[in-house]
């Protein structure tokens, strides 16, 4: 299959697959997305920012759905102005594809391998995103504040809630997008860290179980920690 069309075949797919996902895209996001999924391809022969080396895998396994949690996102935000932490951001997954669809959100991708937070800069640059930053950081340096911290297959719910606790905002929430229903790892948290919702989300093309675990502290915690 040819650059070209490779390039209109995804465009058709990600159009449809936002359609499904109940986004629908600006002319300039649907570039933007593609352009980032080109941005990934490119420093990943140099840099091994993923493992994914096929560009329609990348597409569906890490586009669409990083795209899933866009709609859920914006009804949790309802369209204000907040700050979105995206911890342990490796190639910008989901944090990019938020700031590309949510330009109020102010997003701030962390990740413990300065490469990566590099890739992120140079992403905000090569497509125009100035609310979007790359920081080399360990979360638990942070101390925000965010109104929503966010984790995409980086760490348990108790450690994830954890290490990121000092960088939540008071009222603040984290959406932490899962495989499988996480049972164990819910029973697992500690009694001051609640789970509010999980939310099934259905990724077009992908054959695999998702959610998304949304927790917060609960009230008087923040006080005692």
């Amino acid at each position: 299959m040819t650059t070209a069309v490779l390039a209109s075949d995804l465009a058709v797919r990600l159009e449809a697959g936002a359609k499904a996902l109940g986004w629908a895209l600006t002319d300039t996001q649907q570039t933007q997305l593609l352009d980032y999924l080109a941005l990934i391809q490119k420093w990943n022969k140099v840099y091994n920012l993923t493992a994914l080396r096929d560009a329609q895998d990348m597409f569906t396994h890490h586009l669409l759905d990083s795209l899933a949690v866009v709609a859920p996102l914006r009804r949790q935000t309802q369209g204000q102005p907040k700050r979105l932490l995206d911890v342990g951001s490796g190639a910008g997954l989901p944090g990019v594809v938020v700031a590309i669809c949510c330009p109020e959100i102010e997003v701030t991708c962390v990740d413990t391998v300065a490469k990566k937070a590099t890739f992120i800069q140079q992403v905000a640059i090569a497509l125009k995103l100035p609310h979007l930053h790359g920081l080399h950081a360990r979360v638990e340096s942070l101390t925000g504040p965010f109104d929503v911290v966010t984790s995409r297959a980086f760490a348990s719910l108790a450690d994830f809630t954890a290490w990121s606790s000092g960088a939540l905002a008071a009222q603040g929430v984290w959406m932490a997008m899962k495989g499988r229903h996480p049972t164990e790892e819910m029973a697992a948290l500690p009694a001051e860290i609640e789970v509010f919702h999980v939310e099934p989300l259905r990724v077009p093309g992908l054959d695999a179980e998702r959610c998304m675990v949304w927790l917060r502290k609960k009230a008087g915690a923040n006080a005692s920690g």
